[in-house]
């Protein structure tokens, strides 16, 4: 049974960051692949601002191109919206029953944790790696992060780089 982490999100754009997380996840943990999932929106976030769905998964592809373990994936195109992750782990263990997920996430996020849609189901059915994020304060943290499925990844690597900051200095918003 492969054991693949999906790491989803906008990449709008991608940047080393994404990458270099990716990869070292696949180098230092237990998962034989992570799947770069472009979402086509966040359900958290206003849809406005997002570049086409095919042009971000074209830039996924093109920068993990020669690097072993990283998969660029449009799984989550094809499912209803909003994406919700709670669905679209169902899907995937549908369409993949022979894989163990495991789900990446940032730090930021395991800190609203509790407003995704049926994070409940999540916990109880799926590991969850979290890399550490900068500038997260001790009372943004949750008291989810206690889950007895959810592994922080305290030695991963951090990117001072974010697609935030690079679309701000890019005057696209």
């Amino acid at each position: 049974m492969a054991k693949i982490g999906i790491y989803g999100g906008s990449f709008n754009p991608v940047h080393f960051g994404h990458v270099g997380l990716a990869q070292w996840v696949v180098e230092h943990t237990d998962l034989d692949e992570v799947w770069l999932m472009v979402s086509p929106n966040n359900p958290l976030k206003p849809a406005g601002l997002l570049a086409p769905e095919q042009e971000r998964l074209a830039a996924v592809q093109q920068a993990i191109k020669d690097i072993p373990g990283l998969v660029a994936s449009d799984f989550e195109f094809s499912l209803p919206r909003p994406s919700y992750t709670a669905n679209t782990l169902r899907e995937l263990q549908k369409a993949y029953p022979q894989h163990a997920f495991t789900l990446l996430i940032g730090e930021d996020n395991i800190a609203i944790f509790d407003r995704w849609k049926e994070y409940t189901f999540i916990l109880e059915n799926y590991r969850i790696f979290v890399y550490p994020r900068k500038g997260i304060s001790p009372n943004q943290k949750s008291t989810i992060r206690n889950a007895k499925n959810i592994i922080f990844l305290a030695s991963a690597p951090l990117f001072d780089i974010s697609s935030t900051a690079i679309r701000h200095s890019q005057g696209r918003e």
